[in-house]
């Protein structure tokens, strides 16, 4: 019974983000706890996203062009989906996704606090 699914649940597992590129969030817990900035990459995929000014690391960076400088350089690193939540841009409050049908038969992202459309 053990080895009964193995390898299976990929399958059945849904790699879902609800968060666009562009929204503004708050890390929910971490080293950078209470932060806020704007989301400039997400992946599906691994269930991550880059938001900017947070998780920054040290990366070492060798000249690529001539008279390019080297060293070390702060970027954002990537952390998971699930650590962050949205600020809706219109009350101003960390709330969660909800979705509305518009009468175009659309779907479109909502404040689950406000109700406005996202």
């Amino acid at each position: 019974m053990f080895g009964r699914n193995k390898g299976k649940t990929a399958k059945y597992t849904k790699n879902k983000i609800h968060l666009k590129s562009g929204d503004k969030v708050v890390v929910l817990n971490g080293k950078d706890r209470g932060k806020q900035g704007k989301i400039i990459a997400v992946s599906p995929k691994e269930g991550k996203l880059i938001v900017e000014g947070v998780n920054l690391v040290s990366k070492h960076v060798k000249p690529r062009k001539v008279g390019q400088e080297g060293g070390i350089v702060k970027t954002e690193s990537a952390l998971y989906a699930c650590k962050v939540q949205l600020i809706c841009p219109h009350c101003g409050k960390t709330t969660r996704i909800a979705h509305k049908f518009m009468e175009d038969g659309k779907k479109k992202r909502s404040c689950k606090k406000c109700g406005e459309v996202l």
